[in-house]
């Protein structure tokens, strides 16, 4: 008798899309980043094609959700993800990036007609004290580790020299809009294609190999994926909780805003001593 497919025929598809991350953004080899996709997608579709033998003709296709994934990555990875900030930077970012986000759920929406990607912004529902308290301890937390990390570490130096009020407010604009667009593709893109497939531990173990991937590139180097890694983590799980865009996207910009003022301090000696220990 016919039954339903077990969630580990599904992982290898997956597991070798999200590998195309590490590819791209942190050996930097495109070609296999692209054979990667290539296998992906081709045992997504032997996937899909044996589940329709069986009687697991209700679930999503695998191969239009990975391929909305492999959408994303192939955008972002035609770019140089190099921290700058002149004009010609800010508008490959912002095009490239947008891209990421706008044309797989434009395909989601328009070509495939599955809405398999959406960005729940409200949820109706307030705050917890929990959540409230959260939101403190990331400021503190965000205080405490990262100016160790970024000064001791040295990969302040990853982003540009920030040392006129022109530059620090690019810099402003540049690492909020970054932090705005990671959870829109990581999360609510990836991890949420991802959702549709496996459990939710292994849906968010795989979204942080792409998630942690690209801040690598970013600059997030060194010993940072002993902090990316369980931020990317911790994301995902308070996306599952909550269901809120505004919630993770305001945690990641708390986080971010601390990221902001410790550049401009290891950037400019003198200017913000009293506001950190390190």
């Amino acid at each position: 008798m016919n039954s339903v497919q077990p969630w580990p025929v599904r992982l290898a598809p997956a597991a070798l899309v999200c590998a195309a991350a590490p590819a791209f953004f942190v050996v930097r080899v495109p070609w296999l980043g692209w054979l990667l996709i290539a296998l992906s997608l081709a045992s997504a579709w032997w996937v899909d094609r044996r589940a329709k033998t069986t009687d697991d003709v209700a679930r999503p296709s695998l191969l239009r959700d990975l391929s909305l994934i492999a959408i994303g990555l192939l955008i972002v990875s035609a770019i140089d993800l190099a921290a700058e900030l002149d004009n010609l930077a800010m508008l490959r970012f912002t095009l490239a990036l947008g891209g990421a986000v706008a044309v797989p759920y434009a395909v989601s929406r328009f070509i495939y007609r599955d809405r398999a990607i959406a960005f729940p912004w409200r949820t109706r529902r307030r705050w917890t004290r929990f959540q409230w308290a959260w939101l403190a301890a990331v400021l503190v937390l965000g205080w405490l580790i990262l100016p160790f990390y970024f000064i001791t570490s040295g990969v302040y130096l990853n982003w540009p020299v920030v040392n006129t009020p022109d530059l620090i407010a690019r810099l402003f604009v540049g690492v909020g809009a970054v932090g705005i667009w990671d959870e829109l593709f990581f999360i609510c893109t990836v991890f949420a294609l991802l959702l549709r497939h496996f459990p939710a531990l292994v849906a968010n173990m795989l979204q942080a190999i792409v998630f942690v991937a690209f801040l690598w590139e970013l600059g997030y180097r060194a010993w940072g994926p002993a902090l990316t890694i369980p931020f990317a983590l911790l994301q995902g799980f308070i996306f599952l909780r909550t269901h809120s865009l505004a919630y993770i996207v305001a945690v990641h910009l708390l986080f971010d805003a601390v990221v902001f003022l410790v550049l401009v301090h290891a950037h400019n000696p003198g200017l913000l001593d009293s506001l950190f220990l390190v």
